[in-house]
């Protein structure tokens, strides 16, 4: 069974997979020594175009993909949920693609590649840089417009949407230390998030300016390991803070504080980061970083229409406003 796919073809010949499809199509649209090349390649490879692949002189298929980590996140489903409105007001359907693991990126790359989608939003933030430099080099390598959704990375060149997580984390810390909070714990999550990194950066900035120590402790998302953890903090430490990476956290950390006794905000405030469903449906409600997940969503999609379509773009790194919600833990 042949298994080539255009794909294949155009990584091969340097070429985008417009330029093979006009090759198939059009041939005398395109320029002899590229076209002799994109042949010499479908030959050696054995690559038998099918009725998708000759569909795409236009490069046209009205198609999004996606690619998320995690798609059980609260502040995923929010994002998704802002792309698909606007995917919808630009009649583009969405295909979703997974990267749960390191091991999983060459092969969602050439799923989402074969795929022929006109452009893709990356809202996958777990990644380290290296395996970050591969989707980006095999997606520019076939032209394909991206857009990181809601992802730190030292790619300066490539559109972003999201907000000021270093600012956010450190206005949320020197809130916390303004109503006298000195011994301030933020707790993060082992597992590696490119914007958990600046929330930490936020926290130390605030912390020394304050003249006061930082105190760091990572968690899972999982009760039966976090609660454990938290009891511990609890019964050893001085503790009169806690800042979590994300809401969910925090409000696990609130319920182990109640339990043992600590009454919140007198002896103990806590703050999440996500403003997700969590912090309204806690008891007592949880303060939180705003994040405009839906706005990030919505925005995003909105600019990846633009670079689809080569409408001019003002701005291709786009910050969003947040916003510190204090509700009844701060």
């Amino acid at each position: 069974m042949n298994n080539i796919t255009i794909y294949d073809v155009a990584s091969r010949a340097k070429v985008s997979l417009a330029t093979v499809s006009r090759v198939l199509n059009n041939p005398e649209k395109v320029k002899e020594e590229t076209r002799i090349r994109v042949l010499n390649v479908i030959d050696q490879l054995g690559y038998r175009p099918n009725a998708i692949a000759r569909g795409l002189a236009s490069r046209k298929t009205t198609t999004v993909g996606v690619i998320v980590s995690d798609m059980t996140r609260a502040s995923i489903a929010e994002t998704l949920g802002g792309i698909c409105d606007i995917a919808k007001k630009y009649k583009y359907a969405i295909k979703l693609f997974s990267i749960m693991r390191v091991e999983d990126v060459e092969d969602t790359l050439k799923d989402v590649i074969a795929e022929q989608v006109d452009g893709v939003l990356y809202l996958n933030d777990e990644l380290e840089e290296e395996n970050l430099k591969k989707v980006v080099e095999n997606l520019k390598s076939v032209r394909m417009p991206i857009v990181f959704c809601n992802v730190v990375s030292d790619f300066s060149n490539i559109p972003t949407v999201g907000i000021n997580y270093e600012l956010a984390a450190y206005e949320l810390t020197k809130k916390m230390i303004e109503k006298g909070k000195k011994n301030i714990y933020f707790i993060s999550t082992t597992r590696k998030y490119s914007v958990n990194d600046k929330k930490e950066q936020g926290y130390l900035r605030a912390i020394s300016e304050a003249n006061l120590e930082p105190k760091i402790e990572r968690t899972t998302g999982d009760t039966e390991i976090n609660q454990p953890l938290f009891r511990y903090i609890l019964d050893n430490n001085k503790i009169d803070g806690a800042i979590a990476a994300r809401d969910s956290i925090a409000v696990s950390f609130l319920n182990v504080a109640r339990f043992m006794g600590k009454r919140i905000p007198e002896d103990l405030a806590v703050a999440g980061f996500q403003n997700t469903r969590y912090a309204k449906l806690s008891r007592p409600m949880l303060s939180c970083i705003h994040l405009p997940v839906y706005d990030i969503g919505a925005v995003s999609m909105r600019l990846l229409t633009k670079l689809m379509n080569d409408e001019e773009t003002v701005e291709l790194n786009i910050m969003l406003p947040h916003a510190i919600v204090e509700r009844e833990t701060l």
